[in-house]
Order: structure tokens, then sequence, then C-alpha cells
């Protein structure tokens, strides 16, 4: 929609209905600046939409994004509940969808713990996330199967525990695997 001073304002169906627009119609300020304010909670819902679409998202990462594309703090807290409110966002099942994705990367509880921080999911959901995951030994047997060339040397098995301190492993969760694996170089 142009306005008079050949402005263009972007407006959504939602607003050309609710404020009953007809071309040629005389405009206050007022109704310009209620025109802007609800086509920017506009444009966020549809960017929102447009975003979780595409791959699954936490409530916060959509707010962030669509704060960093333009919309206002409170549109993008808006859009987001309101996806939220559709069931088009469910940070439960995107928490435990991140931990079985880290989980099948070869990644520990640790590196799942961080993920989910560095995604913005709400700590209360974290439990139920973990509960996703495999056994600890069970994913660390498979690493060190993939990762361990054999042979006897230190040094090796020294670069394995730390590559698997890195993965988010704890050290009481490997030093059983590595005993045993001691136990088959000792063999």
């Amino acid at each position: 929609m142009f306005l008079e001073g050949g402005d263009l304002l972007r407006i959504t169906t939602a607003e050309l209905l609710r404020f009953d627009l007809r071309p040629g119609m005389d405009l206050s300020d007022a109704i310009v600046v209620q025109l802007k304010q609800s086509t920017g909670a506009s444009e966020a819902r549809v960017r929102g939409a447009e975003m979780v679409g595409r791959q699954m998202l936490s409530k916060k990462e959509v707010t962030r994004r669509l704060v960093k594309k333009g919309a206002a703090e409170q549109d993008a807290l808006d859009a987001a509940h309101w996806l939220e409110e559709l069931g088009a966002l469910d940070d439960a099942a995107y928490a435990a969808a991140l931990a079985r994705r880290c989980a099948a990367s070869g990644y520990g509880r640790l590196r799942v713990r961080e993920e989910l921080r560095r995604r913005g999911v709400p700590e209360a959901l974290w439990e139920k996330a973990f509960a996703c995951l495999p056994p600890a030994e069970e994913a660390i047997r498979a690493l060190v199967k993939k990762k361990y060339r054999g042979g006897d040397d230190p040094k090796a098995v020294k670069r394995l525990s730390d590559s698997l301190l890195r993965r988010g492993f704890t050290w009481q969760e490997i030093r059983p695997v590595l005993r045993e694996l001691n136990d088959l170089i000792d063999e």
C-alpha cells in the first residue's frame, strides 16, 4: 500500500480486512501508526511460520531469529507464543529430537546439555531429553570400535579418551570402557 507521501507500507490481508482499507481512502496519522504496528506483528507471524515450516526450532530460537530479521522484540515474542499455541512450536519435542540427533552423532550427555542450552531450550525439559539418550557405555563402545586402530600405544589411548571427553562423555563413563580395552590389549 502506498501512502500519500509515496512511502510504501507492506500490509497483509489481515490488516486489509481489519482496517477495512479501500483505494483512495484517507487515513489519519493514528491509523497509519496502528497499521504499522499491526503489520509488524503480522509479518513476524508469517516469518516465524515460515521458519518453523522449514526446520524444528525452539521458541527462543524463533524469537532470536525474528529479531535478527528486523522484527520488534515484542512482535517476535508474540509470534513465537502464537506459534506455540498453534502447536507449530514444541520445545519438549524439539529437545528430544535434538538429543536423539546428538546421540546419533556420537555425543554424550554433557555435549547434549550444551546444545540444549545454546539453542534456548528451557532447563525444565532437559531431563526428558536425556531420557532419549542411549546408555553412555554403549555409545562409547561404538566410538572406540570406530576410532581405535589397535596396538598398545598409550598415546593412542590418551588421544581416544581425550576425544571422548570432547564429545561430552564424563570420565566416569569412559573409564570402564577403557579398562575393558586395556584388558583386551594385555591379552
